[in-house]
């Protein structure tokens, strides 16, 4: 069990463990309420030409990074350093999202979280040409009811 420090400054006590959707998850120690500041998002702050340097998709078999953009174009690089939100996995019916507050990006819950639940967020990657052929490439895997099927922001209707 670890913790991680909240936007409070509370401890908010997570574990970082197997998970049924993907790899490794980040799982709640306890209950935390709907509002609270969990975890920050925390790495290296590259440019975005080094991000698609750093994770190239055409070399890989699905899509994998721990990049996180920023509002500004920048990228956080969470494989580096001791991050636990970078195993936070995704999910179309999510119990986190993910703020940005002047370049710092915090995860936070949006309803009741309960002690043992796994924390995720919809990562909602941005679609680009030529996504869609490529949809395994963007596989989701949370098992929602409601899954859209892939990792890639809800398509515009």
């Amino acid at each position: 069990m670890s913790g991680a420090e909240a936007g409070d400054g509370a401890r908010i006590p997570l574990e970082v463990r197997p998970s049924g959707i993907q790899g490794l998850g980040v799982f709640a120690c306890g209950p935390i309420a709907p509002g609270t500041r969990i975890i920050e998002y925390t790495g290296e702050v590259i440019s975005e030409e080094e991000g698609d340097r750093r994770y190239d998709d055409r070399g890989m078999a699905r899509h994998q990074t721990f990049l996180f953009a920023l509002s500004d174009g920048r990228c956080i690089d969470g494989a580096l350093g001791d991050n636990e939100a970078r195993f936070i996995n995704h999910s179309c019916d999510p119990n986190c999202e993910t703020v940005e507050i002047d370049g710092t990006i915090w995860i936070e819950a949006i309803r009741p979280i309960a002690a043992g639940e796994e924390l995720t967020y919809d990562y909602a990657y941005e679609r680009t040409e030529g996504d869609e052929a490529r949809a395994s490439f963007y596989r989701c895997r949370c098992r929602a009811p409601g899954c859209r099927g892939t990792i890639l922001a809800p398509g515009r209707a």
